[in-house]
């Protein structure tokens, strides 16, 4: 499986738990991935915009 497909699957799930708890669990992420810059989503925005 791609890595833009794993992507989509988890934005997918995270808006069904947005959806379903009133915490806004994605904006949460976001910040997170904002303030703390892990080198693991840089990975992911290299994997996907390598093509």
């Amino acid at each position: 499986m791609s890595t833009r497909t794993q992507i989509l699957i988890y934005l997918a799930l995270l808006a069904i738990v947005d959806a379903v708890i009133p915490i806004p669990v994605t904006a949460m992420a976001l910040i997170m991935v904002l303030f703390q810059k892990p080198s693991w989503f840089k990975d992911w925005v290299d994997q996907i915009y390598r093509r």
